[in-house]
């Protein structure tokens, strides 16, 4: 498979540039860079991102994260590899990259909740931020039929 054109991230720097830096403040919240890798990783499933599920399974194998725990990020419900606070990250992540099948309010009270019990103001916003840019790049490597292998640096 071949992409349709080159990264829009590309082909405009200043958007580049731009991604640079909401990276960079993520990585300097203290939300753990595993955690980041695996909501990464579910948020791309769900959106069907093979060159992101891919870049996020290297990443995670990188930093010597087991293949077990990997392969069952898309069924974390019924894995014993999650804390309580990844399963929070994880539902928030879901119930985020899904919100056009909700009918209801976008983020319940209650999940709300449930994830700030375990991440205070700094790392909650890094959260909200990696699912959000997440949640981008998917929509711009579908579009443009980005493969998997593919990456952005």
């Amino acid at each position: 498979m071949q992409a349709r054109m080159k990264n829009p991230a590309y082909v405009l720097p200043n958007a580049l540039k731009g991604i640079g830096t909401l990276n960079q403040a993520i990585a300097q919240s203290g939300l753990p860079t595993e955690l980041q890798e695996i909501v990464g990783m579910r948020a791309s499933q769900i959106n069907g991102c093979g060159a992101c599920v891919h870049g996020h399974m290297v990443n995670l194998r990188k930093a010597g994260v087991s293949d077990e725990r990997i392969a069952a990020v898309a069924a974390w419900r019924h894995a014993p590899f999650f804390s309580d606070a990844e399963r929070a990250a994880l539902q928030l992540t879901e119930t985020v990259t899904r919100l056009a099948d909700l009918s209801e309010e976008s983020v319940p009270d209650s999940l709300w909740n449930e994830v700030a019990d375990h991440f205070d103001e700094t790392e909650l916003s890094a959260l909200i931020l990696t699912i959000s840019l997440t949640n981008l790049f998917n929509r711009i490597n579908t579009t443009i039929r980005e493969p998997a292998g593919t990456t952005w640096g």
